[in-house]
Formats: structure tokens, C-alpha cells, sequence
């Protein structure tokens, strides 16, 4: 599976900004990875489905995962690097969350609270002006 995405995987390579004086000009260093979701072989629709819910802001509106790197002055660095993170983005989007199971609150926190609100009460009581019956 991991060899099918990527092969599914299209890189670019175009002229990175930042550090390297003129080589900067003529090098194309910085790396552009396209996946296209929808279209994909390698997964199947549940995947599919999931990735789609999981990493949607990620995802452009024809549901493609574009990703670049310029960290390294090297085109080869680069394009491990996003394959790296692009690696590490559909791990993270395949994962499925584990369900919360709701607790009950404990008696010991239940009787703090109501203890809590008796002296508040009490408190508030003193503040009142004294009745003169």
C-alpha cells in the first residue's frame, strides 16, 4: 500500500525563495507534491471517506492534498521531507479516535460542592442588614 501512494504521488519542482544568493535563481529547489484523493487506487473508499472527514481543511476544493517544501537548499532533502509529511498527514488522517465513555461524577466532588455552597450562603447571609422586628 505504501508503494502504490507513492507512485500515486506527482511532484513539481520550482525556484525556492529565501538563502543561497544568485544560486537561488537558477537552482529549483523547492518541491510541490500533488495527491489527488478522490482518484486514488491505493485506498480504498472507507479511507477515502475518512481522510476526506479527518484532513478536509487540508484539502483544495477538488479534493486534491498539495504540499511544499523549501527548508532545504537540496531538491532530493526537500522531496523527503514532504513525502515525510505527507506520510505522516494520512497516518494521522487514517487513525480513528477512540470513543470518550462518559463517567459519573464522584460523591466526594458532588459533597465539596454542596459544602462550597452552604458557606457561600452563609456568607452572603451576614452581608445582610439586621432585622429589627
Amino acid at each position: 500500500m505504501l508503494t502504490e501512494l507513492l507512485s500515486e504521488l506527482k511532484f513539481k519542482a520550482t525556484r525556492s525563495s529565501g538563502a543561497g544568493g544568485q544560486h537561488v535563481n537558477k537552482v529549483s529547489s523547492k518541491i510541490e507534491c500533488v495527491f489527488d484523493l478522490v482518484n486514488s487506487q491505493a485506498l480504498t473508499e472507507d479511507q477515502k471517506q475518512l481522510l476526506l472527514k479527518n484532513s478536509a481543511s487540508r484539502l483544495t476544493k477538488d479534493f486534491k492534498l498539495i504540499l511544499t517544501c523549501d527548508e532545504s537548499r537540496s531538491q532530493h532533502k526537500n522531496k523527503e521531507l514532504v513525502i515525510e509529511r505527507f506520510l505522516q498527514i494520512i497516518k494521522k488522517g487514517l487513525t480513528i479516535p477512540k470513543k470518550r465513555t462518559p463517567t459519573k461524577i464522584g460523591k466526594s466532588v458532588v459533597e465539596k460542592r454542596k459544602e462550597k455552597k452552604k458557606k457561600q450562603a452563609y456568607k452572603k447571609a451576614l452581608r445582610q442588614n439586621p432585622k429589627l422586628d
